[in-house]
């Protein structure tokens, strides 16, 4: 596939991740973060089992494969999904937002350190523009950070063990299709996450309201769009660009945050956010190697 095709769907992506911050900080307040991320990763799992099932990708494991999923499944899924939906019970979304943008600064460092592929002049550019962007919008939105808290911390470590499974999903990719991959590590890391919930969260099933028809809709949407065909088509970039590439577009998951924020939530919208807007696309356009690749368009052509 084409890499505008594979950017089209990073923005796509980064546009529902967005919209889902503010769903994901209204789900938590109703119920017991770990148990309900089981419920929804549970849709989640089975949602892309049912889109994939037509085109004849679903089949049986190797033992090898299968050894990715559960590593996988605990980094992209259990973990992740646990400390984050913890953490928006703790800390604030615009603290959120933030602290999801140093994602791409995140996996590039662990990416040089475990596949050796240290990001050149222009991607560390970009990475500088992207959060140079993220800390005006935030910082100067009026909703910045005052402290750092646990659910901080929760934040923090959650992105941080998604940029780990990117690594396992680059290395994955070679036997097994990302898509497929993604179903089955949100099976075993629903199962992971069922466990953690009855372990750390005695009744939390409980607490689930699901006579909120708006509690369950918004469930559902979560699961369903953000989730399921969201890292679906997230991790299959993955597996076309590379995780540091990809990772770069998480910037946008930060501006798409905060507007769904405003809107959603009537939060106030102003210069801070518009120019970090600008910044964040300066450094999706030089941190995703479009710059490079219209750079040697012109000396070509020149």
């Amino acid at each position: 596939m084409k890499s505008s095709k594979i950017y089209g769907i990073l923005l796509f992506v980064m546009f529902v991740w967005g919209v889902n911050v503010s769903a994901m900080k209204y789900l938590t307040m109703d119920a017991a973060p770990i148990s309900m991320s089981a419920i929804r990763i549970l849709l989640a799992s089975i949602v892309v089992f049912l889109l994939l099932k037509p085109f004849g990708l679903v089949r049986r494991l190797t033992t090898k494969e299968w050894g990715y999923v559960w590593l996988g499944g605990l980094l992209n899924v259990a973990l992740h999904h646990a400390l984050m939906s913890s953490g928006l019970s703790l800390t604030s979304g615009a603290n959120t937002s933030l602290i999801i943008g140093t994602t791409p600064l995140v996996t590039a460092v662990l990416s040089s350190f475990l596949l050796r592929t240290v990001p050149n002049a222009l991607q560390w550019i970009g990475l500088v523009l992207g959060l140079s962007g993220i800390a005006i919008a935030v910082i100067f939105s009026g909703d910045g950070t005052q402290h750092l808290s646990w659910g901080d911390a929760f934040i923090f470590f959650s992105i941080t063990s998604q940029a780990l499974s990117f690594i396992v999903i680059l290395k994955a990719k070679r036997t097994i299709d990302p898509r497929l991959l993604t179903a089955y590590m949100f099976l075993v890391g629903a199962i992971m996450l069922a466990i953690s919930g009855v372990i750390l969260e005695p009744n939390g099933f409980a607490t689930i309201p699901f006579n909120n028809l708006t509690f369950v809709a918004v469930l559902i949407g979560s699961g369903a769009v953000a989730t399921a065909l969201g890292h679906m088509l997230y991790n299959y970039a993955v597996g076309q660009v590379g995780p540091t590439k990809a990772a770069i577009f998480i910037n946008l998951n930060t501006f798409f945050a905060l507007a769904s924020a405003a809107i959603l939530l009537g939060e106030p919208v102003g210069w801070p956010h518009y120019l970090g807007l600008l910044l964040v696309i300066a450094g999706v356009i030089f941190g995703s190697g479009i710059a490079e690749h219209w750079l040697k368009k012109s000396h070509i052509e020149s």
